[in-house]
C-alpha cells in the first residue's frame, strides 16, 4: 500500500472512531461487532472521510475500530454487497467509485419503480409519521452521513406500503448506491436543498391522499437529481 495511500485511510480516524460507539468496540457477541464495524464504515464512506477508490484495509480497520479482523470481513462482505465497496482478490476492498454512467443507470432503474412503487403506497392509504420524522431527520442532520441516511429511509417509507415485496426488495437493493452517488453529489454543492423541499411536496401529497401527484413529482425529483448531477453527455452530430 502507498504512503499515500496510507495517509488517506488513516484521515478517517476520528469520524470512524466518532461513528463507532467506545463502549462497544472490542465487546459483545461477534454479530453485534460485526453491525457496529459495517455502520461505522458505511458511515464514514457517507460522509466523505473514506472516498471513492481508497483501500480498506482489514488490519487498519481493525486497528482503528478496536476489534479482531473477522467482524471487519464481515462488514465489507455485507457493504459490497449494498454496493458500497467493491472487493478484489488482487486488490482487496476497497470504497466504490460510481461513473457518471453508473450513477445514470442506478437512477433510471429508480425512475422506472419507484414512482410506481409510492403511487400504490399512497393509493392503499399508507401511513406517513415515520416518513416526517426522516424529513425532520434529514433537516437537523450534523454532516452529510446523517442526511444521507435519513434521506434513505425518507424514499424507503415512501415505498413501503406499495404492496409488493418483491419491488420493495429491489427498491431496497438500491437504497446504499443511491446514498452513495447523493454523497459524491453534495460534495460539489448544495443540491440537497433542493432535494429537501421536492420531499416536503411529494411528502404532502402523499398525506393528502394525492397518489398521482406524489407519484409526478418523485419521477421529477429523480430526474432532476440527474440533470443536475450526472447530465447526458453530449452526442456528436454524425456527418449527413
Amino acid at each position: 500500500m502507498a504512503d499515500s495511500e496510507k495517509t488517506g485511510a488513516l484521515s478517517a480516524a476520528p469520524t470512524v472512531r466518532a461513528a463507532f460507539p467506545a463502549t462497544a468496540a472490542g465487546a459483545g457477541a461477534v454479530p453485534s461487532r460485526t453491525i457496529a464495524v459495517l455502520e461505522a464504515i458505511k458511515h464514514a464512506i457517507l460522509a466523505g472521510n473514506l472516498r471513492p477508490g481508497q483501500p480498506l484495509v482489514e488490519t487498519d480497520l481493525a486497528g482503528l475500530l478496536g476489534v479482531s479482523k473477522t467482524p471487519v470481513r464481515e462488514a465489507l462482505k455485507t457493504l459490497a454487497g449494498a454496493g458500497l465497496v467493491t472487493m478484489s482478490p488482487y486488490k482487496g476492498a476497497v470504497v466504490r467509485s460510481v461513473s457518471a454512467e453508473q450513477a445514470r443507470h442506478i437512477y433510471d432503474l429508480r425512475l422506472l419503480l419507484e414512482p410506481e412503487a409510492v403511487r400504490r403506497s399512497v393509493a392503499a392509504g399508507h401511513d406517513w409519521p415515520v416518513a416526517r420524522l426522516a424529513l425532520d431527520r434529514a433537516a437537523s442532520a450534523a454532516d452529510r452521513a446523517e442526511r444521507s441516511l435519513a434521506n434513505r429511509d425518507f424514499h424507503r417509507e415512501l415505498y413501503a406500503g406499495c404492496g409488493n415485496p418483491m419491488l420493495g426488495t429491489i427498491l431496497d437493493d438500491l437504497r446504499d448506491q443511491t446514498a452513495l452517488v447523493s454523497a459524491e453529489a453534495w460534495r460539489q454543492g448544495d443540491s440537497w436543498r433542493d432535494e429537501a423541499d421536492e420531499h416536503r411536496a411529494i411528502l404532502d401529497a402523499a398525506q393528502a391522499g394525492d397518489a398521482t401527484t406524489a407519484s409526478d413529482l418523485l419521477r421529477e425529483h429523480i430526474r432532476s437529481f440527474m440533470t443536475r448531477n450526472f447530465p447526458e453527455p453530449e452526442r456528436e452530430m454524425e456527418n449527413p
